[in-house]
């Protein structure tokens, strides 16, 4: 079985258990049961891996609790960043889930445990609340213990019968990539709410690409919007791990969006000392000050959210606001993301940021805001998308590119929305288009209908808008017409009509006679 056969294969397993067992469970409140569990397997595999450190002759799930020693213990937290006694495994808790009369308390009691082993140690925020989503004891599962229960040792059983494979040969790609297809089939049926904190991996991998382009190291990658992480996790996938020096960094205002990030960058094999996933509002209570600057900055924050803006007469002396001299609409925030941004972007760094159309041609405070912007030669590219590649919404987004090592003061403009591929639901972009798009970018190459580079003056003189359709003419797709040759057929049928007319005439006149 080919990997792509396997991983669709577990796809349609997983989405099965969601399915199945999830009974008056509805919607996202049931997933988030599936999630704890793939992730509760996940760490417990994991940490017996790392215990019997390839030795044959241990099988950690089989010792008893009483042999490890504190030294044990002490030694692996600092190494894994937690700590799961054997009799706490997920292998063993599954085993026993059917006869187990007090499951939903002792799962409650492993998560806790594991989460305040942590506790005094380098990950304990990395670790604390890691399992806050997965409420054994919710009346979600059922109103009475006997049908928690029930439901926990169905969702159990059903992850516990998924095959992964072997461990060191692909699990962790297939746990990952699990994660990520249940919370993108939960985004793609819940409308905005779920499109919210999940960027499609065909869009994170083109904006994963820009941010990182032609550099052969960065000391870090940060979103300060992240959502489930799978922005930052796209730059994981597709270039060396060696090439991010010093890791992951996010910024997420949602509590239960938090937790699946931190989640997911476990899920991925990222240690807990190469991440660093924080937990609040990016524009009023910004983290990682003392990290910056980030050399990668991907991010697709939330569309047109208000924002206290100008009814904080504090704010416009924030270093991140005050170059602009104005601040982002208190009913569009876009502009606010952007220039958090920018203030977090090394010099020789770019930032890739998903954005909405109507934000590089509305007047107002965003148009001062691009003038700035242009003015100070940080925007290198910006990028239109066909409609309907994100979940929730079928608006057509763009993606602006910042960087601050421009060597000249050409923006360039790419109308990229005639390359998608149409699937069910929702369009896709495909390996070709996102080769076409970086292809071009890279070479700044003007193309008619697709790419063009434009002075600074000519922006200047278009009142600083920055949509892609002022610069980029569209291809005319109307029918040419040959005036010539048509006005010769209208002749010869005329000339029809004519003789038509004469012999109607002349028959009339035949009878009338």
């Amino acid at each position: 079985m080919s990997s792509m056969q396997q991983r669709a294969e577990l796809q349609s397993q997983i989405w099965k258990i969601a399915n199945d067992v999830r009974g008056s469970v509805d919607g996202w409140d049931f997933k988030q049961f599936v999630l704890g569990a793939l992730f509760f397997r996940f760490i417990s595999e994991n940490f017996a891996l790392y215990i019997e450190a390839s030795d044959e002759s241990i099988d950690y799930a089989a010792l008893e609790d009483s042999v490890i020693t504190p030294e044990i213990k002490e030694d692996a937290v600092k190494t894994k960043g937690y700590f799961i006694y054997p009799s706490q495994l997920f292998v063993n808790v599954a085993q026993n889930a059917n006869d187990n009369p007090d499951l939903n308390t002792d799962l409650k009691e492993i998560f806790n445990a594991i989460e305040s082993s942590a506790n005094g140690f380098p990950s304990e925020q990395d670790i604390k609340g890691l399992f806050a989503d997965f409420d054994t004891t919710s009346n979600r599962l059922g109103n009475t213990v006997k049908d928690k229960n029930s439901r926990l040792a169905s969702v159990l059983k059903g992850v516990a019968g998924l095959n992964f494979g072997h461990f060191e040969d692909n699990q962790i790609d297939l746990f990952g990539d699990a994660y990520e297809f249940l919370i993108s089939n939960y985004a793609a049926n819940a409308g905005k709410s779920g499109g919210e904190f999940f960027t499609p991996q065909h869009v994170s991998k083109l904006i994963a690409q820009l941010a990182m382009h032609k550099q052969t190291t960065v000391n870090k990658i940060y979103d300060p919007a992240c959502g489930s992480g799978s922005l930052l996790l796209q730059a994981k996938k597709h270039f060396d791990n060696h090439i991010i020096e010093e890791g992951f960094f996010g910024q997420e205002i949602n509590h239960t969006t938090y937790n699946l990030a931190r989640m997911n960058m476990f899920l991925h094999n990222i240690n807990y000392d190469k991440f660093d996933i924080a937990l609040g509002n990016t524009l009023l209570e910004p983290d990682f000050g003392d990290e910056k600057p980030f050399d990668a900055i991907v991010s697709n924050p939330p569309y047109s959210v208000n924002w206290i803006g100008s009814d904080d007469p504090t704010l416009i002396n924030d270093d991140r606001f005050s170059p602009a001299g104005v601040l982002a609409p208190k009913s569009k925030a876009d502009f606010a993301f952007v220039l958090h941004a920018l203030h977090y972007l090394s010099a020789k760094g770019r930032a890739a940021i998903v954005c909405f159309p109507g934000l590089f041609y509305r007047g107002g405070a965003e148009q001062k805001i691009r003038q700035y912007l242009i003015d100070k030669n940080f925007v290198e590219t910006i990028i239109s998308l066909a409609p309907n590649l994100f979940f929730g919404t079928t608006i057509a987004v763009n993606i602006l590119v910042l960087s601050k090592h421009k060597p000249d003061t050409k923006t360039q403009f790419i109308d990229a929305s005639g390359l998608f591929k149409k699937e069910t639901n929702n369009n896709t972009l495909t390996d070709d288009h996102i080769v076409k798009i970086i292809e071009v970018f890279d070479t700044k190459a003007d193309i008619d209908h697709f790419s063009k580079s434009v002075d600074y003056d000519a922006i200047a003189k278009n009142d600083y808008s920055l949509s892609v359709s002022s610069y980029v003419e569209a291809k005319d797709t109307r029918e040419v017409v040959d005036i010539t040759k048509l006005n010769a057929e209208i002749q010869t049928t005329v000339t029809k009509i004519d003789r038509l007319r004469r012999d109607i005439d002349m028959i009339i006149a035949e009878i009338e006679g």
